[in-house]
């Protein structure tokens, strides 16, 4: 399998790997919106969307928090389910497959990751979450992937999700985020933000330059802010699509999220839409997957 460096690491590092902090309450959850109204209606990201993260190489974590324009009954029905996790998973450039194993009763999300750009499945790396519903209840949902290893030294990968409704209309959402960098992934980050990464920045606007434009926060702080957007829109974009027929469902969800990152070009571009939805319909082929996981496991 090739080994290549990430950004790929970099970018499921600011989706995943869950838990920078412990599951709540609905009611701690809702005293989180509460506090949290100003930073929502103030946000960089242009929706109400707050991004709480350090730029750690060693340990990365974070929390991200946001209000969807969504039910909470669609979004705790939604979530409930692993494969709703693997078709918001695949919106993602780097995500090349994804699929629900059930192994001694436990429920796995089993996934390959790999470039931004196209590249066969077997160049991709694996790896398998475990899935586990916290809390399922009328005004509370928590949900949990975790994967004990991850490639080139990674490991403890948690990303958590929980929400509560706001109103009829609408939900908030809290996803928390950590996970461990061996040698070789913090070798490789450095050499990243410091090659190909350099130029790319994030949302936070960290000054201004001499002509009043805005400067954008790049290194790690960006990597996790251009990240947090991707799946919040990812998630946004599933929901969004829910409400077309069931045959319409993926095309709808491929274009609503390529669409939503295109507002944040600057940030987010990096192909064009045609090949998108070609990389994107090739990988959701059932023999696109080929022999790339063992069925024994």
């Amino acid at each position: 399998m090739t080994r290549f460096c990430p950004p790929w690491l970099i970018a499921w590092a600011a989706l995943a790997a869950a838990g920078g902090a412990s599951a709540q309450s609905a009611q701690a959850l809702q005293a989180q919106h509460g506090q949290l109204q100003q930073a929502l209606a103030q946000s960089p990201f242009e929706r109400p969307l707050v991004l709480q993260a350090n730029a750690s190489t060693q340990q990365p974590q974070g929390d991200i928090y946001a209000v969807l324009d969504h039910p909470f009954g669609a979004v705790g029905s939604a979530f409930q389910k692993p494969a709703h996790w693997c078709d918001v998973l695949m919106l993602q450039l780097n995500v090349k497959h994804c699929e629900v194993a059930e192994r001694g009763g436990q429920r796995k999300l089993q996934v390959a990751i790999g470039k931004k750009a196209e590249q066969p499945l077997e160049d991709a790396f694996r790896v398998d979450f475990d899935y586990q519903l916290r809390a399922a209840q009328a005004d509370y949902l928590s949900a949990e992937i975790h994967a004990a290893d991850g490639p080139l030294g990674t490991s403890d990968y948690q990303l958590t999700l929980e929400a509560v409704p706001v109103d009829a209309r609408h939900s908030f959402i809290h996803m928390s985020y950590s996970y461990a960098n061996g040698l070789s992934a913090r070798l490789a980050t450095r050499a990243y933000l410091a090659t190909s990464g350099r130029d790319k920045v994030g949302f936070t606007v960290a000054r201004q330059d001499e002509a009043g434009r805005p400067v954008y926060v790049g290194g790690m702080r960006g990597v996790a802010e251009r990240s947090a957007m991707r799946y919040f829109l990812a998630i946004d974009a599933f929901l969004d699509a829910q409400s077309a027929p069931p045959e319409q469902r993926t095309d709808r969800r491929l274009r609503g999220w390529f669409g939503a990152t295109e507002r944040y070009a600057r940030q987010l571009h990096e192909m064009d839409l045609a090949d998108y939805l070609k990389m994107k319909r090739r990988q959701l082929q059932p023999s696109w997957l080929g022999a790339f996981y063992d069925p024994g496991g």
